[in-house]
């Protein structure tokens, strides 16, 4: 990644945090503490990579720094080329890259971190217990799937949802964030 980008991503990235998290003051402490559930809405693709970024490390943050007890990524109609096989490995996350985020949180390490989105996601589901879905209506009209239950081609991470329980997902969080 050019280092332009990087700094964009940076700044996107703690643009986001800041809004997400409202500048937390201490009288908001209490207020942080009642999010029970958030949603992380991803309705872009490979068009708009910082999206997919950003939805990973706000996940990362809301479960570590701000212990969110349940915290879901979903990706959105035209979010959804991003669960088929190898798409979230596509987008690196290189040496740069991780020491300028690693430099940000305590007992962070550029080492700790791994070299693509996939990687990211896969710990973020098996250690941090961040839930990732879409909706599987999409996986077939997108073509990459011939049915609902059809996973072939969707990685083993995510969960597919019918319709009702992508709504129930939107309608249960107590916050919704939506790149």
């Amino acid at each position: 990644m050019k280092k332009p980008n990087a700094v964009l991503l940076v700044c996107v990235i703690i643009a986001i945090i800041a809004l997400m998290m409202g500048c937390v003051d201490n009288e908001e402490d209490e207020e942080m503490n009642e999010i029970n559930s958030l949603l992380i809405y991803v309705n872009s693709g490979m068009d708009k990579p910082f999206n997919q970024y950003a939805s990973l490390v706000m996940a990362f943050t809301a479960k570590t720094v701000y212990n969110v007890p349940e915290v879901t990524v979903f990706y959105g109609p035209s979010g959804v080329e991003m669960v088929k096989k190898g798409t979230l490995a596509q987008l690196p996350i290189d040496d740069g890259l991780k020491a300028l985020v690693a430099n940000q949180f305590e007992n962070l390490n550029p080492e700790d971190l791994p070299d693509n989105l996939e990687l990211l996601a896969r710990f973020e589901k098996e250690q941090l217990g961040v839930n990732f879905a879409s909706c599987a209506t999409f996986h077939v009209v997108s073509g990459f799937a011939t049915a609902i239950e059809d996973t072939s081609n969707v990685e083993d991470f995510i969960t597919p949802l019918k319709i009702p329980d992508a709504v129930g997902a939107g309608l249960g969080a107590d916050k919704i964030i939506f790149l």
